[in-house]
C-alpha cells in the first residue's frame, strides 16, 4: 500500500476513535470499571482468552498490547502473573482513561500514543504480544502491521490474537434479512464507518468517518507467517465477542464461526 494512502486512512481512524472516547470514560459503567480495577484479581478477559494465555506459562512474562484502547485488557494480564509493560494505541483520549484504570489497579504500564506503522525504536521486546477484537479490521496494511508486531516480540515470544472471525464480517444484523450475506468475504474496498464508535450496540449519532477492512483468515495467517512468526495454534469458535447486535448469530444448529484465537511464536529471534 502507498504510504500516503495508509497514513490518510490511519489518521482518519485515529480521529474516529478520539471522537468516541468521551462516551466510554463516564457514567455508571465507567465507574464500575474503575472500582473493579482496584480489586485484587481484576480481569475483563473472558474464559477462552484466559485459558489460552494460561497454556503459555504466563507467570512473570512481559507483555505488550497492540491497539490497547483504555488498557483494561492489558491491566487484566496481571491477574495471570503477567507483567503488563506496554500498551500502544493511537487514540490518546483512550490512553488517558487507561492511566486512570492503571492507577486504580496499582500498576504503571507505559501507555504509548503512536501510529503502529511508525513506532519509535526504543520500545524493547516482549515475551507476549496481545491483539484483541477490532484491531485488525482498522488496519489498511496487514503485512506492515505484522512486521511491526513481530518486531516487538522477544526470541521465543508469543503473539495471541483473539478476534472476530472474518466470516462474520459478511453479515449485518441490522439488515432486513440479517442471515443473508450483506458483504462479500472477498471485499477489498474499505467500508466507511460514519457513526460514533461504541461497544453497546446503540446508536450515538454521527462521528468522524473511519475505515473498516474485511481481511480473510487466509490473508491474516499469511501476513503473520511472512512476518517471520510460526503458527502454533488456530482455533475457531461459535461464540461471539462482538457488540450485542451479533448475538442473533450464536447458539444455532447451523452455527457459523464467530470468533477465533491464533497463537504464533517468534522462533527466529
Amino acid at each position: 500500500m502507498v504510504d500516503d494512502t495508509r497514513q490518510a486512512i490511519t489518521a482518519a481512524n485515529k480521529a474516529a476513535w478520539q471522537a468516541s472516547a468521551p462516551l466510554h470514560g463516564r457514567g455508571a459503567q465507567w465507574q464500575r470499571l474503575l472500582e473493579n480495577a482496584a480489586r485484587p484479581g481484576f480481569s475483563v478477559l473472558d474464559a477462552q482468552l484466559t485459558a489460552t494465555l494460561k497454556t503459555l506459562d504466563p507467570d512473570g512474562k512481559s507483555a505488550v498490547q497492540i491497539g490497547c484502547n483504555n488498557a483494561r485488557e492489558l491491566i487484566s494480564l496481571a491477574a495471570l502473573g503477567i507483567r503488563p509493560e506496554l500498551g500502544i494505541d493511537q487514540a490518546g483520549a483512550f490512553l488517558a482513561q487507561g492511566r486512570q484504570l492503571a492507577e486504580a489497579a496499582g500498576l504503571a504500564p507505559r501507555l504509548l500514543e503512536a501510529d503502529i506503522y511508525d513506532l519509535p525504536d526504543d520500545l524493547g521486546r516482549f515475551d507476549l504480544g496481545l491483539i484483541t477484537i477490532g484491531v485488525l479490521n482498522w488496519m489498511p496494511d496487514l503485512a506492515g502491521f505484522f512486521r511491526t508486531t513481530a518486531g516487538l516480540l522477544a526470541p521465543g515470544g508469543h503473539l495471541v490474537i483473539y478476534e472476530t472471525h472474518p466470516f462474520l464480517e459478511m453479515f449485518d444484523p441490522e439488515e432486513e434479512r440479517p442471515f443473508e450475506p450483506a458483504f462479500s468475504y472477498f471485499e477489498r474496498r474499505p467500508q466507511s464507518v460514519t457513526e460514533t464508535i461504541t461497544y453497546d450496540g446503540k446508536s450515538h449519532g454521527q462521528g468522524e468517518t473511519g475505515y473498516w477492512f474485511i481481511h480473510t483468515l487466509g490473508e491474516i495467517v499469511t501476513a503473520c507467517v511472512r512476518s517471520g512468526l510460526d503458527i502454533v495454534t488456530l482455533e475457531e469458535f461459535g461464540h461471539t465477542i462482538r457488540e450485542p447486535d451479533y448475538d442473533i448469530y450464536a447458539g444455532r444448529d447451523a452455527q457459523i464461526p464467530m470468533s477465533y484465537c491464533l497463537v504464533a511464536r517468534n522462533a527466529r529471534g
